[in-house]
Formats: C-alpha cells, structure tokens, sequence
C-alpha cells in the first residue's frame, strides 16, 4: 500500500486524531464510565423479568408484594443513576467534542499561516473555507459519540452473550453467526458512503468559492449585466452537488435497509428457533421471555450502531479532509540554525537568482545578478509577464528561490527568520487590501499595539489624516468588507498609513498608483516620496513617468534585466526602455 492511501486509511486517520483525545483523556474516562453505569442500567431490566416471570410460573412463595416493590425501588434508583450518568454523556461529552473541534480549527489555521503563496496560488479559498468550517462540524458528535458508542456496543454485545449462552448456547450461536454477515453488506455501503461524503464535500467548497468569486465580483457583475451567467454557473454547481447528494442517499438507504433485513432475520430466527427449543424443553419459558427482552437490547445497540456510521462516515471524511491541509509541507520555513535580521542597512544583493513556480513550468526569472545598495530607489519596468512582482516577491521569501541567493547586508535572506526578515520589508500593492474593521484598525496592523499618537503621525505621514477627519467617525469609521466604502485613493493612503507605521528599511511598491485617476495618483505619489526617503525601494512602475528619478531602472523580461541604468542613459540607448517609455507617452496623449 502506497504512503498516501496508508495515510488514508481508516485506521491512518484515526491514529491521527486520537492525539486530540490527550488533553481530555479524564473526561473521556468519565464518559465511558457513564456509558458503563447507563448500560448496565439497562441490562438488569430482563434479569428481573426473568426472575419474576420463573418465580410465578413455578408458584415460588418467595414472589411476594413487597419484594416486587422493592425490586421495582432497586429499578428506579437504578434509573436515576442512568439519568444522571445520561445528563454528563449528553453535555459535557459533547462539549469535549467541540472543544476538539476548536483545538482541530486552531491547528488547521495556525497550518495554513504557515503555507507559502505557493499553495493559495493553486488552491481555492472557497475549498478552505468549506475545510475550516462545516468538514469539522461533524467532528464534534465525532469525537463524543466514537469512543462512547462502540464502547457501549461491545459491552452489550459481550454481556449479552455471556447471559444468552448461560440460558441457550446453541440458540445464542445461531444468533450471533447472523452478525458477521451483517457487517459485510453494512461494510459494503459503508465504503461507498464515505466517497460519497467526500465528493459531497468537495462540491460544497466548488460552490462557497463560485459564491464567493460572484459576491466579491458583484460590481464587475452587475456593470455587465452579467446576473443570468452567474446564476447559470450557480445553477450547475448546485445541481451537481445534488446529484451527489442523490447518490448519496441511495447508498444511505440501502445501508439502512440492509440493515433492517437482518434486524427483521434476527428477530424471527429467535421468535421460531426459542419457540422450538421451548417446545423440546431445552429452554424454559421464562429464560425465553428474557432472552427476547435481551435480543431487544442487542438488536437496539447494533441499531445505535448502525445509525452512527453515517455520522461516523460524516466524522472520517471531515478528517481525512482536515489531514489533506495538514499533509501539505510548508515549503517557507525557517531553518533551524536561522537567526534574527536585525540593524538593517539595506543593502540588497541578488546572487545568480533563478526561480520557476513548479518544476514543470519553465523559468520566469533566470541569471539576475544585482547589486542594490542602501537607500537606492529601484525601479522594474518591462512587459507584463516578465517576472517584475515576483522579483519583488522575492525578497520578503514569499516564495523559495530556485538556484541562486538573496542577501541583505551579507546574510543569506534563507538563514533568517521569517518575522525578522518580513518585519524589515514594507509593501505597498497595487490592489490594497483592507480588512473589515475601522480606519484606525487598518493602519494599525502596520504594527499592532501602536499608540494612538503614532497611528495619527502615521496618516498625516501618509496625507490621510485629512480626508479621515472629514468621515463621519473620524478614525473609528467602519470601512466595509475590504474598504468597500472608502475610494481608491483613500485605500491607497491608509495602506502606506500603515507602511509608515511599521518604518520598514526596505520598501517595495508594487504598481502601487496605477489604478487612480490623476487626483489621487497625485496625492499618492507625493505621501510615496515621503515613504521612500532614506529606504532601499523597489518599485514596479506602470506609468513610467513617475520613476524618472529612480537612482536606478531595471528593464526585466523573460531573458532577465536587459538594460540598466539612469531613465537619461535608457533614454540615450534607445533600446527597450526607449521603446516602452515612446509607447506609453503615445498612448497617454491619445
């Protein structure tokens, strides 16, 4: 068996979660001693019938009135002791499952902070979602009803059996030889359940990211009167997801019809064999009045079971999902000997740089040698597609390189650590990115626990504090989800706000004004001056106009960085650059 599916398995996966159990293995005990008291609880019925039934049939003077009301006082203490075990199985049980849900959901998220772009590049968020969110939901009845169900199912099933044979051997083994062959069919479904659960999963997290893709787009939607597409698109997810639950559901219920077959088998096979063997003297009348009472109770706990493997199936797809994300490496880590990036200069140093996204796909960057130094302004020009953001995205270590080194004032950026080297590096995006909260929220994720007085100094830094004081509550205006209520350029300068905040040494704009009108290109580009005094900056231009006075400018394509040097030298050689730069002057006049 390969590594994959032994991973996979049932037993793979159940090893991977037992660790859960750790944290909570007193509470589980209690649980299962509950289950123990509630099930023995429940076995005394039958002896009790037995022994009054064969009290009255022999005439015994010993079955008096008051032994029947003391038996029946025994039953009902017996029964509060089961309420009570019952009351701790029902609530705190099914709190430790959602308490393992929880610490499964923690786990899980901590897991994907720590993946590389790498992965989201290639993964839908509407399929994480549906991961993190409904695939462990039926963990938690999961996670309570596993240990408390089969435990509770073997000591009927064994108790059960010691008494039965102690009345009837024979008519006990011809009851139990049923069972095996009814978990061969069951097993049958069973397998086909969980494939089933699967895919319905799978099209659920198709279907959150269709949503989300559409919700998220809903501008863009609506400008092109695009409604009907996205319904249509909607439409064939949904059917397809209920086509699966189709198929599911057959399998369901031909795993419950099965199982009724033989609970239907099992219950005549007593009725007639027990009669028999009553007939020929072999058992007598009360042991067969207990014996239906006992078989009741068998047929009850296996019925329990029964109907716990579609929520066990439900429990094992959830986790095999939740193993799948946990499984994936984190390819960006930091090396065990990696040291903090402290006192940084900023001085910048590419060193035979070659980088591909797969090995399958071919460069995109290849030969970058560069030498950057401290508080240099470099600009990347070039067409689209010639590797400018990801040159950029580079030196945070947002991806591994392929050959090659980047060093900042002489250290090996993959000997340091993550935090320290992602602390020093500011970035401004082209699509800003605001979180669902206030003003003063946003800019203070430049460097959370800020003073009030710093966030201020910072949105004055960044020209934001005006048009701030001008919203309706001022810095603790909510900016809708991803600064929805904000303009542009109003984005645009509460993310260098927050740049600002952080006071990184190294800066990296990427396109960072090319998505404003001229008013607030301006407004921009002058809060990006400020930004970029004193800092090593990297800046990928779209409107070359606004990199004349780079220190340095950087023509990359898919060859690597073709020319180089001030915008007058490009200017004077009249290659790529003098090219681009003509093209962009005759497209900005028309």
């Amino acid at each position: 068996m390969k590594q994959n599916e032994k991973k996979k398995s049932k037993k793979g996966l159940l090893l991977r979660f037992l660790p859960y159990f750790k944290k909570y293995r007193w509470i589980v005990v209690l649980d299962l001693f509950c289950a123990a008291l509630t099930t023995l609880c429940e076995l005394y019925l039958p002896l009790i019938v037995r022994y009054i039934t064969d009290a009255g049939i022999k005439g015994d003077a010993s079955l008096t009135v008051s032994l029947v009301l003391r038996l029946g006082v025994f039953y009902l203490i017996l029964r509060v002791i089961d309420t009570v075990a019952n009351y701790y199985m029902q609530s705190i049980g099914h709190i430790m499952g959602s308490r393992i849900e929880t610490d499964m959901r923690k786990d899980l998220f901590s897991h994907l902070q720590k993946l590389s772009f790498s992965y989201f590049d290639n993964t839908k968020i509407g399929q994480i979602m549906t991961r993190i969110t409904s695939d462990l939901f039926d963990v938690t009845e999961f996670a309570h009803h596993c240990p408390e169900e089969f435990f509770i199912a073997g000591i009927k099933i064994t108790a059960a059996f010691a008494i039965l044979a102690g009345m009837n051997l024979w008519l006990t083994l011809i009851i139990f030889s049923i069972l095996p062959l009814m978990l061969v069919c069951s097993r049958f479904f069973q397998k086909r359940m969980r494939r089933a659960f699967k895919e319905s999963r799978q099209q659920i997290g198709e279907i959150n990211s269709q949503v989300e893709d559409s919700l998220l787009g809903v501008r863009v939607v609506k400008s092109f009167a695009n409604e009907p597409i996205e319904k249509e698109k909607f439409k064939k997810g949904n059917l397809r997801f209920l086509d699966i639950k189709k198929i599911t559901y057959h399998y369901m219920a031909g795993f419950h019809s099965t199982t009724r077959i033989f609970d239907s088998i099992m219950y005549i096979t007593v009725v007639v064999a027990g009669a028999l063997f009553m007939i020929d003297g072999a058992i007598s009348p009360a042991d067969f009045t207990a014996y239906l009472l006992f078989v009741s109770t068998l047929l009850t706990s296996i019925r329990r079971i029964v109907e716990f493997t579609e929520q066990f199936q439900r429990g094992m797809t959830g986790i095999e999902r939740f193993v799948e994300i946990m499984d994936e490496p984190i390819d960006v880590c930091d090396l065990p000997d990696a040291k903090e990036l402290v006192d940084v200069k900023g001085n910048i140093r590419f060193d035979h740089v070659r980088f591909r996204y797969s090995e399958e796909l071919s460069d995109v960057l290849c030969g970058i040698d560069l030498e950057v130094p401290q508080g240099a302004n470099i600009a990347l020009v070039g067409p689209s597609g010639g590797g400018k953001t990801t040159f950029c995205s580079l030196i945070p270590r947002f991806y591994n390189l392929t050959e090659g080194r980047i060093l900042i004032d002489g250290e090996d950026i993959t000997h340091l650590t993550l935090e320290s080297l992602r602390n020093q590096i500011g970035v401004v995006q082209q699509e800003v990115y605001l979180f669902s909260g206030t003003v003063y929220e946003n800019i203070e994720y430049g460097r959370p626990g800020a003073s009030k007085e710093e966030i201020i100094e910072a949105a004055k830094a960044a020209g934001a504090h005006e048009f701030i004081m001008e919203l309706e509550n001022g810095y603790d205006t909510y900016v809708g989800e991803r600064g929805v209520k904000l303009s542009g350029g109003q984005k645009q300068r509460i993310s260098i706000a927050r740049v600002f905040l952080k006071n990184p040494p190294i800066l990296i704009l990427d396109e960072a004004t090319s998505a404003l009108d001229n008013e607030s290109e301006r407004l921009v580009q002058e809060s990006l001056e400020k930004l970029t005094r004193g800092r090593t900056t990297f800046t990928i231009a779209h409107r070359l106009t606004t990199i004349r006075n780079a220190s340095r400018i950087l023509v990359l394509t898919k060859e690597g960085i073709v020319e180089q040097g001030t915008h007058k030298e490009l200017m004077e050689k009249k290659g790529t650059y003098y090219e681009l730069y003509r093209l962009y002057q005759e497209n900005s006049e028309s």
